[in-house]
């Protein structure tokens, strides 16, 4: 762990995964305060509006801090142009290969750059660009997800990968003994998100709070295609009226595609502004029947409200004393 720290500058290497209308100045703050690593969830900001939310997180904490960027945001450089101006020293791109320029842009504004790999051949790919590091995040994570489990990718990717750059591990990790066992694995350290929505200091509704202490782990599941046109990369998230709505939404779109009323992009970008929306209507407006409660599995782990800093400490805790107890077996 003594690695990821190292290169992400927090004290321990635990960073907290970036969630839409979630990761914002108050959680990402806290988080890099309690010793771990904050990121700010970039999502559908425009460059203004990320530009005032690393400004203010900047006046919460002078530890570091990264951010999430989306490859597919229309205005990807003027964002990366936005990180620099600030001197974000990481910069986190999810949702496929960097396109062209974007990496480059990264590199020389001096920021560290950590990509999202979900199967080896892609984390060969993106080793050979030039990233700085790698998550591998399984299925059990919330939001969007790919199709295999945390536990395989590791096994599979870890002995492939871990000594040419620092790998975070994430989806489905809850207690600190699942961290120290990735940790023996060659991971330099891990990403939570479900974890902390339950932080004292998360600006998450407290309906949206509630619906997470409530559920149990098989109530979190992955959104279903209905159309093979409609590439739709599943969600995860709690089980409501809004998961049945987006199976709908979904019907109504390949309508409009049938009719030829929409191009296909306009199809897909329609369907990521309905996740979009219903996150928000969730987590701000605490409408957790209709809205997306986006939830990994180890939300069955999330028990009750509590500061940020004292999960951290339990998790540390976990940890140490899963190592020490297999230090002493042998």
């Amino acid at each position: 762990m003594a690695r990821g720290a190292a290169f992400l500058g927090s004290e321990v290497a635990i960073m907290a995964g970036a969630m839409s209308w979630i990761s914002e100045r108050n959680l990402v703050s806290a988080m890099s305060n309690a010793g771990g690593f904050g990121v700010i969830a970039c999502g559908a900001m425009t460059p203004a509006l990320l530009d005032a939310e690393i400004a203010a997180t900047k006046a919460l904490t002078a530890r570091p801090f990264g951010v999430n960027l989306i490859t597919m945001h229309p205005d990807l450089m003027e964002l990366i142009a936005v990180c620099a101006k600030h001197r974000v020293g990481h910069v986190v791109l999810a949702g496929g290969l960097p396109p062209a320029g974007s990496l480059d842009a990264i590199k020389a504004s001096g920021a560290k750059l950590i990509c999202f790999a979900p199967a080896l051949a892609l984390a060969k790919k993106l080793i050979r660009s030039g990233v700085d590091a790698l998550v591998i995040e399984g299925m059990e994570a919330g939001g969007h997800i790919g199709p295999v489990s945390t536990s395989v990718l590791a096994q599979e990717m870890l002995p492939e990968i871990a000594d040419q750059l620092p790998v975070f591990v994430a989806g489905g990790i809850g207690r600190g003994e699942a961290m120290a066992g990735y940790l023996e694995m060659g991971a330099a350290g891990v990403q939570l998100g479900t974890r902390f929505v339950c932080a004292t200091e998360c600006i998450a509704h407290p309906a949206f709070k509630k619906a997470f202490i409530r559920a149990s782990a098989r109530e979190a599941i992955a959104s279903v295609q209905i159309d093979p046109r409609l590439p739709v990369i599943p969600v995860r998230a709690l089980k409501n009226v809004g998961t049945e709505s987006f199976t709908a939404k979904q019907r109504e779109v390949a309508n409009l595609l049938d009719a030829g009323t929409i191009a296909m992009g306009e199809a897909q970008l329609q369907i990521e502004h309905y996740w979009a929306g219903a996150l928000r209507r969730a987590v701000i407006d605490g409408d957790v029947e209709g809205g997306s409660l986006m939830a990994g599995q180890s939300v069955g782990m999330v028990r009750k409200e509590e500061p940020l800093a004292d999960i951290i400490a339990t998790l540390i805790d976990e940890a140490s004393t899963a190592l020490e107890r297999r230090s002493a077996a042998h």
